[in-house]
């Protein structure tokens, strides 16, 4: 991937602990626990260089972008750009939440439940819509960003880039670089000094190519996951690595277990998740995600483990075993179309990724439906599998399943803050800093 974009939303602000809202009022600095936060966030960045560093010019994001730069070594200063300022919420900047829900009741559901229809006064006594204009920013930012640093670069390079901002407006932008409508605001939720990696390119026809690597990543902060609310949570993890993953080998339904190094990251998750309360653990019927859920669940005794076929890896058909040049060799356009347009396929004697999304929706369905408010569910599948089912969850297609990253051994977090029937969140995807580093150094497998 030419470009890599590291969000970094700022660290804990005096109005954060407060409970206060700021929007993008200058008032709030950063508190101690947030310049600790933005010092570990430095540290944990410190072995990835830097091209370029982008800040809001908001103090408690410039605060924030100082900090960790200092403790990253590096030796840039960040370019402070007006479309990274937070979203507009002037006329109820500095009240604390419980008072906007006492005093505007009806303007604080829609917030909540549907962003994109609130509509304000603003004090110099225009109507406007806080989310609609911050979408706009957020897409004059991203093609600022495209333009400085995707297509200017030669196709061999890589070249990284920090943004240091704030909540809406990073998951704003996160929307605009998914393509996604803004409806889709509340299903991301980022935590301070979180951090999130995307991996963007062109393909040959010019269409942007944007992966999500990993999503609100805390483990730096020494906060293994961000907290859970009210409404039932499930643990989505992809088994650890196999033999045929290292060789990038097509493995499918066939029941290749884990290796050496599989079952150390399957130990690695357990480490990771040991302290997590789960009541209840979910895995495929085949033997690598069995054996990684087996591992988890060592530090959770007494948790029921239930296999489901729903579960199981995409039908590879006669690519099952295959090298990739193997395949290259016998079906090149199939190949081609596989990479390029997935939801086209049908695999040879296998499935379609329609099929592989309608069973394991379903299958997500029915365990989600059966959590009570308080249940932790753990969920240990596959590549494809977590694949269809992050799509779904963010509002994406069958096309799009290239634009989730799933490693060996990753963990994502979905919560469900109002209910099984409510809306889901993607609390974080894809972590993979208990396995070494904040990059995802897992091996690409062959899906």
């Amino acid at each position: 991937m030419p470009l890599r974009i590291l969000l970094v939303r700022h660290g804990l602000s005096s109005f954060n602990k407060e409970r206060r809202i700021q929007g993008r009022d200058d008032l709030s600095t950063l508190s101690e626990e947030g310049v600790q936060q933005a010092r570990r966030t430095g540290d944990a960045l410190s072995d990835v260089p830097l091209k370029a560093i982008y800040s809001s010019p908001l103090q408690r994001a410039r605060e924030t972008a100082a900090l960790l730069l200092e403790a990253h070594g590096s030796p840039q200063d960040p370019l402070h750009v007006e479309e990274l300022i937070e979203i507009d919420l002037a006329p109820w900047s500095g009240l604390r939440r419980e008072d906007l829900l006492l005093h505007a009741p009806e303007q604080e559901r829609r917030w909540r439940e549907a962003p994109e229809t609130l509509e304000l006064e603003h004090p110099d006594g225009r109507r406007y819509h806080p989310l609609l204009e911050l979408m706009d920013q957020a897409g004059r930012f991203a093609d600022r960003l495209l333009a400085n640093h995707l297509d200017s670069l030669e196709a061999a390079c890589t070249e990284t880039v920090l943004v240091v901002a704030h909540n809406a407006i990073l998951r704003c932008l996160m929307l605009q670089l998914l393509e996604l409508p803004v409806t889709r605001f509340r299903r991301l939720r980022l935590d301070n000094a979180a951090l999130s990696v995307l991996n963007i390119s062109r393909t040959a026809d010019g269409e942007l190519d944007v992966q999500i690597e990993s999503y609100n990543g805390t483990a730096h902060l020494e906060e293994a996951l961000p907290p859970k609310g009210a409404g039932p949570r499930l643990l989505l993890v992809r088994h650890g690595e196999t033999d045929w993953n290292r060789q990038g080998r097509f493995q499918g339904q066939i029941d290749i277990p884990l290796n050496a190094n599989g079952l150390a990251q399957a130990e690695a998750a357990r480490i990771f998740l040991a302290d997590v309360p789960i009541q209840r653990a979910y895995t495929s019927t085949m033997a690598r995600p069995r054996q990684t859920a087996e591992v988890i669940l060592r530090s959770h005794p007494g948790v029921p483990l239930t296999s489901s076929r729903g579960l199981m890896e995409i039908g590879h058909g006669l690519w099952e075993g295959c090298l990739e040049q193997d395949i290259a060799e016998g079906w090149p356009q199939l190949l081609r179309d596989w990479k390029r347009a997935p939801e086209t396929v049908q695999m040879p004697d296998g499935e379609t990724i329609q099929q592989v999304w309608d069973r394991s929706l379903a299958t997500w369905n029915h365990i989600v439906a059966g959590l009570d408010p308080g249940e932790t569910a753990l969920v240990v599948a596959h590549d494809a599998v977590n694949k269809t089912i992050l799509c779904a969850l963010l509002g994406l297609t069958p096309a799009d399943i290239w634009a989730v990253k799933q490693g060996n051994g990753g963990v994502t977090v979905i919560d469900y803050p109002t209910g099984a029937a409510g809306t889901p969140v993607v609390a974080c995807l894809n972590l993979t800093g208990h396995l070494g580093g904040v990059l995802d150094r897992t091996a690409a497998g062959a899906l």
